[in-house]
């Protein structure tokens, strides 16, 4: 990953993009906030509202390159899938990146140290340093806090419908998972080959392969292989084949943070896997993939691996 920080103008105009859609708070009031700090800090900033989803990776490549092109940070101010889709433009731009949480786990900011509060994020946006966050990309499709395929992107599809019709909030998302779990899943048979580290390859039979690139929600759940995050490295956890009874005692256990320490739990780390349906002549199949809480339909082989660029965040001093 590249090492030597873009340095750091204290005068940089800082290009916003917010997403209306994120969070449960006032959009209105959200930019005033934005707004009313940056302007008595004599800051130079641009806002740019985005009010459809359809338009956010357009708008946000847009800013980054008028970042760019005026020495500039960009700023993403949604939740973690409007994180990602800004991020996803940022890398390899060598712009610093910033961003204002407004979702309902905010997984990436928590885990940096940036505060939940509007007024105090932005408030940080002045006073942080940059420093090097992993990246993860699924073929060429970047993910700040996991990606996965079979039953968890089936899960985010049906939390999102249960928050449209029940508002956001974390007991929504749980109940919304507990419901797409009784309902059942198909299972996935994956071939999975795990590149230059003399693991053999495997047959994998799985409702869900789920990787992970966050060290709290990996923490949170009881996964052992979370502190490897920190050494250049991706989580990879899979359900063995199980019921619907037995898939609820996992859950309880995810959230009672030993999930890791079950037997129908296989949990590895890795630098880059390949992963392909263990199938003949099924190459080029559309598969479905969640990427920090988005869905997208990518073309299989998928290969999950490190970034070779580090994306740029502004975040406290480290302690």
């Amino acid at each position: 990953m590249s090492s030597a920080p873009p340095e750091l103008d204290t005068h940089a105009p800082i290009f916003v993009v917010l997403n209306v859609g994120s969070g449960s708070e006032d959009a209105t009031g959200t930019r005033a906030v934005i707004e009313s700090v940056l302007t008595q800090a004599g800051r130079e900033h641009e806002i740019k509202v985005v009010d459809e989803p359809a338009r956010l990776s357009g708008i946000a490549r847009a800013v980054v390159d008028q970042a760019s092109a005026r020495g500039g940070i960009v700023v993403a101010a949604g939740g973690d899938g409007t994180i990602n889709a800004v991020a996803q433009a940022v890398l390899g731009s060598g712009c610093p990146f910033g961003v204002l949480p407004q979702g309902t786990f905010n997984y990436f900011s928590r885990t940096h140290g940036i505060p939940a509060e509007t007024e105090e994020a932005t408030r940080l946006l002045l006073t942080a340093c940059v420093q090097p966050v992993q990246v993860g990309l699924v073929n060429d499709r970047v993910f700040l806090v996991n990606a996965s395929l079979g039953l968890y992107p089936t899960l985010l599809e049906d939390r999102e419908a249960y928050k449209q019709q029940y508002g956001r909030s974390r007991l929504v998302a749980l109940w919304a998972g507990v419901v797409t779990l009784l309902r059942g899943h198909r299972r996935l048979r994956l071939h999975l080959e795990q590149d230059g580290e003399g693991v053999p390859d495997r047959v994998l039979r799985t409702s869900t392969l789920f990787i992970g690139n966050n060290r709290l929600q990996l923490e949170q759940i009881g996964i052992n292989e979370a502190p490897l995050l920190e050494q250049g490295r991706l989580a990879a956890i899979a359900l063995r084949p199980v019921g619907r009874v037995e898939m609820l005692w996992l859950l309880l256990r995810g959230a009672f943070g030993q999930l890791g320490d079950a037997d129908k739990v296989l949990t590895f780390p890795f630098e880059r896997i390949t992963v392909q349906p263990a199938l003949r002549g099924r190459a080029g199949r559309r598969i479905k993939v969640a990427t920090d809480g988005e869905i997208a339909w990518l073309a299989t082989p998928l290969e999950f691996r490190v970034a070779p660029q580090s994306l740029w965040l502004l975040k406290p001093e480290p302690r």
